[in-house]
């Protein structure tokens, strides 16, 4: 089937970089990309795999209250803090 396209000017700066690599004719360049587009875009997309985060003891807080900045420096610190 003959046809003419109108790409954009990264999409054919693209193709004549794979062209030039694979030393291959336009249209065998530009049949191969459509193929994969085509077949990647048709296939129903899959549902990712959720992201799980294990819960880990961190064990019990050290400090009373994390409201005194002071009571907490001093307690990880020592006294000589200041």
């Amino acid at each position: 089937m003959r046809t003419t396209l109108t790409l954009d000017k990264d999409v054919a700066a693209m193709l004549e970089r794979v062209r030039k690599s694979r030393k291959q004719p336009l249209k065998a360049v530009v049949n191969a990309a459509l193929r994969q587009g085509l077949r990647e875009i048709s296939e129903p997309k899959r549902p990712a795999k959720p992201y799980r985060t294990r819960a880990v003891s961190l064990g019990a807080c050290w400090i009373g209250q994390l409201d005194n900045v002071a009571e907490a420096l001093a307690i990880t610190e020592g006294e000589s803090f200041r």
